[in-house]
């Protein structure tokens, strides 16, 4: 399969369009950051406390013990005391104090940051689903389940982590990378210079790594869609997987795009895996060469020949060296976990970023349609957006409200791209299409669905039970209606057939009944909305003949006020309907009745005299 990587745009103002889904929860992110800084603060300032014990204890020359901050050349005593045992154990309070908040402030930043990071992703979540909620079909057609799934799930997850590492690992580490810098340069400028070799060596890694890891984790993001797409083929054709004994060839399948999942994982991941123990090498070699040159002050200064570092300051030193290295460690991750949610947010960006090309107009009537009539003005249209390639060419129809309307066609004729034009589920590219004499396009949109009832080629139920998926139709629907539509749609026997009748539980996509059962409970759900127009798309091509004929009188007894268009491939489908059309190859090949097409069609004829051919011979058959 070719690679959409190289071709998915760069998201312009992603950012700003990401940071919106913070919304309510900017304060709470706020005062994240701040408990994080206060818990740096707390930790910085134990190395200090530990620098007075250690050089207090070792000091037997002392008669008085004072608490001194040293900042460079300039020392603040805070206190002093007289007692060598009472000193050390103020000053081990004063460090168990300062841990105790520390840690309050890093759980209450931690419990905080998730809440944030959760509630981000929720909004984003959110954002997302409605967008792909007011999706057109033509908008569906660039992004398919499995694409969608992905982004929606693994792409957000990436992009929740990133956040809350953000407003957490992000403040942490800068701010305690500072203030350790500053008081490592106040215990020893000397010894700080260490850290002008290793950070630019650091920095340029990361920077490196940075540039590698990104196009192979937005490789990987595009694999992760195909396994999901086919995961979720196998799992929804499984009965068709086991019918043909397919199972090897499906695992095979699988296990082949995850394994291409896997190397590219790898091949991101390895530069991480490779950078952490390089960075611990730095860490490890700045260890070493503070306590050789650390060291070396100390004895200087014990024989006379300098005045400087204590064995106390070493040991902050040290501290304050971990904290910094540890830091950048941090950094490093952080940067890692950003870049891998750029290439997420890229793709969610994408999503936000696509134009509904069938949206509300400006001036749209928040109306009804008077009535069922349809008019077709001299459509054109095309899937491509493009007068070359028309799927649908100079088409001129009328139909009065109240008729029974046939379609009728070969395969790829354009019969279903002709009806899906009435409920605007596409816009035509030149021309018009109205209804109850008004442009569809100055309707607002829920208002011209609410008026129409669609029951498509694929027939869709969802999980719950067979009353809950009928008053998908209509929300406040009482039972006496839903039975009445049941029944128009020859449902209802075979409804009240199951135990538990209307409250049966159908399970996911309706498993637990067949496709004729799932076509008429469709139509019911249809009905329920007491529509001005029918269109029935293929959706009886699952019945038999008689119950299709029962269907048909059920609508024209009950409904008989509604404009039916009933797309079929079976003649006998609509030679009881007030006219038929015949499609070809996007135009209309013929209008008329039954009797006026046999006569003067051969599209029509042909089909007829087949299918009759095909019945007598299946009647003799029977007969012998």
């Amino acid at each position: 399969m070719k690679e959409k990587t190289l071709k998915t745009p760069r998201a312009k103002g992603g950012l700003k369009k990401i940071s919106a889904a913070i919304g309510e929860y900017k304060a709470i992110s706020i005062w994240t950051s701040v408990l994080v800084a206060v818990e740096v603060l707390f930790e910085v300032f134990i190395p200090l406390i530990m620098a007075q014990i250690v050089d207090t204890g070792m000091n037997d020359e002392l008669t008085a013990f004072p608490f001194i901050l040293t900042f460079g050349n300039l020392k603040v005593q805070l206190f002093e005391m007289s007692d060598r045992t009472l000193f050390i154990v103020v000053c081990g309070v004063m460090m168990v104090v300062m841990a105790l908040l520390s840690l309050i402030c890093g759980a209450l930043s931690a419990k905080l940051a998730a809440t944030a990071s959760t509630g981000f992703a929720g909004n984003l979540r959110k954002k997302l689903f409605y967008k792909v909620e007011n999706f057109s079909f033509k908008n569906l057609d660039r992004f398919n389940t499995a694409n969608l799934v992905t982004r929606l799930t693994t792409d957000v997850t990436n992009m929740q982590n990133s956040y809350m590492m953000i407003i957490r690992i992000l403040v942490r580490a800068p701010f305690m990378l500072i203030l350790s810098l500053v008081m490592s340069i106040t215990i020893s400028p000397k010894l700080s210079i260490i850290f002008a070799v290793v950070l630019p060596v650091l920095i340029l890694g990361l920077a490196w790594g940075t540039k590698v890891i990104f196009p192979r984790f937005e490789k990987m993001l595009y694999k992760y869609d195909e396994m999901n797409e086919s995961t979720q083929e196998n799992l929804i054709g499984i009965r068709a997987v086991k019918a043909y004994v397919r199972e090897d060839n499906e695992t095979k399948k699988f296990k082949k795009v995850s394994e291409t999942v896997q190397k590219l994982q790898f091949s991101a991941e390895k530069i991480i895996v490779i950078a952490f123990p390089f960075m611990q090498i730095l860490v490890y070699a700045c260890i070493v060469c503070i306590i050789l040159f650390g060291g070396r002050e100390i004895i200087n200064s014990h024989n006379g020949a300098t005045q400087g570092m204590t064995v106390g300051d070493l040991t902050a030193f040290l501290n304050y060296v971990m904290q910094i290295l540890m830091s950048l460690i941090m950094v490093a991750m952080v940067f890692m976990t950003i870049v891998m949610s750029r290439a997420s947010m890229d793709r969610v960006v994408e999503v936000l970023d696509e134009k509904i090309d069938i949206e509300d107009g400006e001036n749209a009537k928040d109306i009804v349609p008077v009535d069922g009539s349809i008019d077709f003005d001299n459509v054109d249209f095309s899937y491509k957006n493009d007068s070359s390639v028309l799927n649908l060419e100079n088409i001129d129809l009328h139909i009065r409200s109240g008729e029974t309307i046939g379609i009728i066609g070969g395969t790829g004729s354009a019969k279903t791209t002709l009806v899906q034009l009435i409920p605007r589920l596409y816009d035509v590219f030149d021309g018009s299409v109205k209804v109850g004499g008004v442009d569809v396009r100055d309707y607002k949109i829920e208002s011209l669905r609410s008026a129409i009832g669609v029951v498509l080629q694929k027939n869709v139920l969802f999980s719950g039970t067979i009353k809950q998926n009928l008053l998908w139709g209509n929300p406040n629907a009482t039972d006496e209606e839903i039975y009445h539509a049941a029944q128009a749609a020859q449902a209802h026997d075979f409804i009240m057939s199951f135990p538990n009748g209307y409250e049966t539980d159908l399970g996911q996509g309706g498993v637990n009944v067949s496709g004729g059962q799932k076509q008429r409970l469709c139509i019911a759900r249809a009905l329920l909305k007491h529509p001005k127009i029918m269109i029935l798309d293929d959706s009886t091509s699952a019945v038999d003949t008689a119950t299709d004929a029962s269907i048909r009188a059920g609508l024209k007894k009950e409904f008989g006020d509604t404009t039916v268009i009933i797309i079929a491939q079976r003649v006998s489908s609509v030679e009881d309907a007030d006219r038929i059309i015949v499609m070809n190859d996007g135009k209309i090949d013929g209008i008329g009745t039954h009797d006026e097409l046999i006569s003067n069609n051969d599209i029509y004829r042909d089909v007829y005299l087949s299918q009759q051919k095909g019945s007598e011979e299946e009647e003799v058959s029977e007969n012998a």
